[in-house]
């Protein structure tokens, strides 16, 4: 009773733990380490208050209150999977117990309530944190989902929601939503540093997705007064246009077709994507036929030698990216073996007639393959002698 009535918060927990250590069976001695867990926690002493917490636990594993202030410091602490696997497997252990949790008695049905809403933002939180870290982003979307039906404003879980959608295999896009609500929250509280620690994750990955960040602003607006995704927010972003969607549309459909061997090498090589594609490539081809005529004329193609595996046939780079990777994406058979090869790493200008590809790994094939002819040395320069002329002297 002394220790119940000291007012001074920090002395008041000195002296029940005193009384505790003097009386360790003592039949109040679970109101003794709770009493002791709320004076610390008044104190702002958090070490002595999860020290009473975790005593408490050993006397009833299964009080909720202690479990709560446990479960919230582990989850404060999560800075990876092995903090995030303890905190998680204690916050599971306060959701699978909350249902029995009885009302303290002298405690009204309201603050029960309130207690019991608390609690399960608490467990709730950091289940899905917990998950978060060792990468269980299914468990972690199902136990946020629990979180917000407490807190939908809540700026770290939103964030946390969004990485968890966003990181899936495949991506969710539902996670642009959470992640421009946390930034939309954060604004309204003037909370600039959380904005800038969460709009380039989540920005970033927008512009990939999507293409751009045109209607970002905005979102970020809508979301902030929503409590939850619209149905119709995923079909509300299209995505970004792939590069075989871009090679498509960078063939005309009439006239002439004014492209670059890598570009129409990226238009073949996108053939099976999409009907579109492969009109697309059908017509990139037939004027590379028609430009051939049909394999009477050849034609002449800057080239990187990749590999010469013999005096009849060269392996060689087209397209800048493939010249810079040292990647082969053209096989030539030369028309009469080579005399002296080129050197590997050499450029030059190989000449023949390409009659056929294959998309996906890419390679051209050229037949009737020629190096290109070696340039006559230079004469050497002439030294002009200048001449006297001579004159008769008159007699």
């Amino acid at each position: 009773m002394t220790a119940l009535n000291t007012t001074d918060a920090a002395a008041r927990g000195a002296a029940m733990e005193a009384f505790l250590n003097q009386y360790p069976n003592s039949i109040v001695k679970l109101e003794a380490l709770e009493q002791a867990r709320s004076a610390y926690q008044q104190s702002g002493n958090q070490p002595k208050m999860e020290e009473m917490a975790q005593k408490t636990l050993q006397v009833d594993p299964n009080n909720m209150p202690a479990m709560a202030v446990v479960v919230y410091l582990e989850g404060s602490r999560i800075k990876d999977a092995a903090t995030g696997a303890k905190a998680r497997t204690d916050a599971e252990h306060g959701l699978q117990e909350l249902p029995n949790f009885k009302k303290p008695e002298g405690t009204s049905d309201a603050d029960f309530e309130k207690m019991r809403t608390q609690m399960t933002s608490i467990f709730a939180s950091a289940a899905a944190y917990g998950a978060l870290q060792q990468k269980d982003y299914a468990a972690a979307q199902k136990y946020y989902e629990q979180a917000f039906k407490v807190d939908p404003n809540d700026i770290a879980n939103n964030y946390r929601m969004s990485i968890a959608l966003l990181e899936s295999n495949p991506l969710n896009p539902l996670g642009f939503w959470y992640g421009a609500k946390a930034i939309g929250v954060a604004q309204s509280q003037n909370n600039a540093a959380a904005v800038q620690s969460i709009a380039p994750y989540v920005t970033s990955r927008y512009k990939k997705y999507h293409g751009n960040t045109d209607d970002w602003n905005q979102r970020v607006a809508t979301a902030a007064s929503q409590a939850a995704p619209p149905a119709d927010f995923v079909a509300s972003i299209p995505l970004a246009p792939t590069q075989c969607d871009l090679a498509a549309q960078a063939v005309p459909a009439t006239g002439d077709v004014d492209l670059s061997f890598g570009d129409r090498e990226l238009v073949l090589s996108c053939r099976d994507k999409t009907p579109a594609n492969k009109a697309a490539a059908d017509r990139v081809w037939q004027d590379l036929q028609t430009k051939e005529k049909n394999g009477e004329a050849k034609l002449k193609v800057p080239v990187k030698v990749v590999a010469v595996p013999d005096e009849n046939s060269l392996e060689v780079a087209l397209s800048e990216d493939n010249q810079a990777a040292n990647k082969t994406d053209m096989k030539v058979a030369m028309e009469k073996p080579m005399t002296k090869p080129p050197a590997v790493g050499s450029s030059l200008e190989i000449i023949g007639v390409i009659t056929d590809y294959t998309p996906d790994p890419f390679m051209f094939t050229m037949t009737k393959g020629e190096l290109p002819a070696a340039k006559a040395p230079a004469k050497p320069a002439t030294k002009k002698t200048a001449t006297k002329k001579t004159t008769k002297k008159s007699q």
